[in-house]
């Protein structure tokens, strides 16, 4: 038998070789955890589900109302003195309730006011109204007046006072001074969330522990970064500000997971060379930066001028810096 080499000839070559064959769609990451989190905040209730869940509160609040009184009203005839430590219990629970719903209502108060702020300095720069600006930057400084960490930044901004003679010079003084230091710190909120929730979704195997870790993750970063600008918000202020911010990445498609969000946090291939998993850490880290930018510019006092908007590239690469193999 012949031990040489045989040739064998093709009719037609190879159309697809392992360069040219198309990528399989299941293997690109898409986030899915953090695409759950933002359908599942953003999704609206059905009327329906209001008017039940609505009637439900108020039926047990009633039934719980009607059996505290019989039961204290019961306990004073058998014992006046029970009856009484009974009855103060129940003024201390109304009163800790108060409180709460004051607490509630004054969070969701600042939330509005510096909404209303951030809307009145995008009006002074558009129509470059001076008085309007200077307005402005006194309530900023109003707002920033109980933060040491900013007393520098107010003493420059007092020291300028009257120096600006346009919209954007007086903004933009306030920004620089006031803002940056704080943009620093929710970029660093920001950071901290992408590298929990990519760890997470790339080295614990459990089923729900990436959707867990996304959405406490992106709760807490949310809160943080509201914190930061000055907008301290309670648990309704918190979840009706990640509404907000979630309902505006879907609508906007930001939570999609596009080939420029690939090439742009892989470098073109770091993703081929991760496992899945690593892939889809890398993919929700990512998203989760989306919802912090996101976050920044609705808790902000003031539209971007001087500063540059964080890049969701830029803080991606600083928080999994050294976390996932790159080479």
């Amino acid at each position: 038998m012949s031990k040489r080499p045989v040739l064998i000839e093709l009719d037609e070559p190879a159309e697809i070789t392992p360069a040219t064959a198309p990528v399989i769609a299941d293997e690109i990451p898409q986030g899915r955890a953090m695409q759950s989190v933002a359908a599942l905040a953003a999704r609206r209730p059905s009327r329906l589900a209001k008017f039940f869940w609505s009637a439900s509160v108020a039926l047990v609040s009633f039934v719980a109302s009607v059996a505290a009184w019989d039961f204290v009203n019961g306990l004073i005839e058998r014992s006046p003195v029970l009856g009484m430590i009974a009855l103060g219990l129940t003024g201390l629970f109304v009163f800790a309730l108060l409180l709460i719903s004051g607490k509630e209502w004054l969070a969701i108060g600042r939330l509005k006011k510096i909404d209303g702020l951030r809307k009145d300095a995008e009006a002074a720069l558009a129509t470059g109204d001076l008085k309007a600006s200077r307005a402005v930057s006194g309530r900023l400084m109003t707002l920033y007046a109980n933060r040491p960490e900013l007393e520098a930044g107010r003493a420059a901004v007092s020291a300028r006072d009257g120096d600006g003679f346009d919209a954007d010079a007086v903004l933009g003084e306030a920004e620089t001074q006031l803002l940056a230091p704080l943009d620093a710190l929710a970029r660093l909120e920001v950071e901290a969330a992408a590298r929990q929730v990519a760890t997470v979704t790339a080295i614990v195997p459990l089923a729900l522990a990436d959707l867990v870790a996304a959405l406490t993750s992106n709760l807490r970063m949310i809160r943080r970064i509201a914190e930061i600008y000055g907008g301290r918000s309670g648990t309704l202020g918190s979840w009706r500000l990640t509404r907000a911010v979630l309902t505006h990445l879907v609508a906007t498609g930001a939570v999609a997971v596009g080939d420029d969000l690939i090439g742009s946090i892989a470098g073109g291939g770091v993703l081929s060379k991760l496992s899945r998993r690593f892939g889809e850490g890398v993919i929700n880290g990512a998203l989760t930066a989306r919802v912090g930018v996101a976050a920044m510019d609705v808790c902000r006092p003031l539209p971007y001028s001087t500063q540059d908007r964080p890049s969701v590239t830029g803080l991606v690469r600083r928080a999994l810096t050294g976390l996932f193999p790159t080479g």
